[in-house]
């Protein structure tokens, strides 16, 4: 995947991810972006670990779900740190 196409899946990951985990305010367009891309990074790792296969990203269901778990592990965390 390109850069856009990085920021767009960002995007969409964390804007599903902000939807699941209510009461996550003060992060914006661009946090929301930062997080899903985080998330995709963080649920490609649980995915290798769990799955025992390496996860392509591409514009598939099965990464686009892994990129909202990682992301609503990170926002679980970030509540639990404030």
């Amino acid at each position: 995947m390109g850069l856009f196409s990085w920021i767009l899946f960002g995007l969409l990951a964390g804007a599903v991810a902000r939807l699941l985990v209510p009461r996550t305010g003060g992060i914006g367009c661009l946090g929301t972006i930062a997080l899903g891309v985080l998330g995709a990074v963080v649920g490609g790792l649980v995915g290798e670990v769990l799955l025992d296969d390496e996860v392509r990203f591409g514009w598939d269901i099965e990464p686009f779900l892994l990129s909202v778990l990682g992301a609503v592990a990170l926002l679980l965390l970030l509540r639990i740190r404030r």
